[in-house]
């Protein structure tokens, strides 16, 4: 599915208009929209599916931050007037929904999960290699995955542009740290939407027990490991984290209705 970036003020987003409820996709540090594009193909046309990009290296240096990307999320559901959401977050983009869900339980329809920050992550650090090793790169964006296949050669370039540029790379290194200082750990209690935590068992970002422990603390939470899977499984195995979500927000959609 080819879907151009909608630009509308400050906004830049992508929006499939489908028929069904609205189903938010934000992405992590590194994410590009091919990321999601086996979720956007899958459910394109039953659900409006819409990627918010977010202005990570666009904000002002001095409101890069989680928090500045989530009050930048919340403005754009606020301008779309989008009655409730679905919030799905990868990486950093789990972060984001969660402190969006505790912050606009009224907006929130569900929440689903796959490897999130938020409570521990390990990642490249606090600084970045020196500019221009790209086979450091190339070996850090593998090991993101269980299949280092995955990591294609434009997955690998992409990452290498934004180490590379100097301005970028201070944004995601002030980003990473704002995420480590938003630990969740006291307020997922308080999460009281359906929640879907879909985890890959081989995650060395995230690792296996950081899904245990969300799943400990959000008492609406079900966890589903996929196995040979690092910390994107929507990338990895994409058929079988489509059905997992499929059933998931057929089942949240049916409940809403009869409720």
């Amino acid at each position: 599915m080819d879907l151009d970036i909608r630009k509308e003020g400050k906004f830049n987003y992508i929006e499939t208009g489908g028929s069904g409820e609205n189903l938010i996709l934000l992405h992590g540090l590194f994410g590009a929209l091919s990321n999601f594009q086996g979720i956007l193909s899958h459910f394109g046309d039953t659900y409006n599916v819409v990627v918010p990009i977010l202005p990570i290296f666009d904000l002002p240096l001095r409101k890069v931050s989680v928090t500045g990307l989530v009050d930048h999320v919340a403005q754009f559901i606020e301008y779309k007037k989008y009655p409730k959401v679905h919030v799905l977050g990868n990486s950093l983009g789990g972060h984001i929904a969660l402190l969006y869900v505790l912050g606009h339980p009224k907006k929130t329809a569900s929440v689903i999960l796959t490897g999130s920050s938020g409570l521990f992550e390990s990642a490249m650090g606090n600084t970045f290699p020196k500019r221009g090793d790209y086979e450091y790169i190339r070996k850090k964006t593998e090991a993101t995955f269980f299949d280092p296949a995955v990591a294609t050669k434009e997955l690998v370039d992409e990452v290498y542009g934004i180490v590379n540029d100097r301005n970028s790379a201070i944004r995601v290194i002030a980003t990473a740290k704002s995420a480590v200082r938003h630990n969740l750990g006291d307020n997922l209690h308080q999460i009281t939407a359906p929640t879907l935590l879909i985890w890959g068992r081989e995650d060395q970002v995230t690792p296996a027990f950081v899904g245990e422990k969300f799943h400990e603390l959000i008492d609406t939470s079900r966890l589903i490991f996929l196995e040979n899977c690092g910390h994107a499984p929507m990338m990895e195995h994409p058929d079988v984290f489509n059905k997992h979500l499929e059933d998931f927000l057929a089942e949240v959609t049916v409940k809403t209705v009869d409720g």
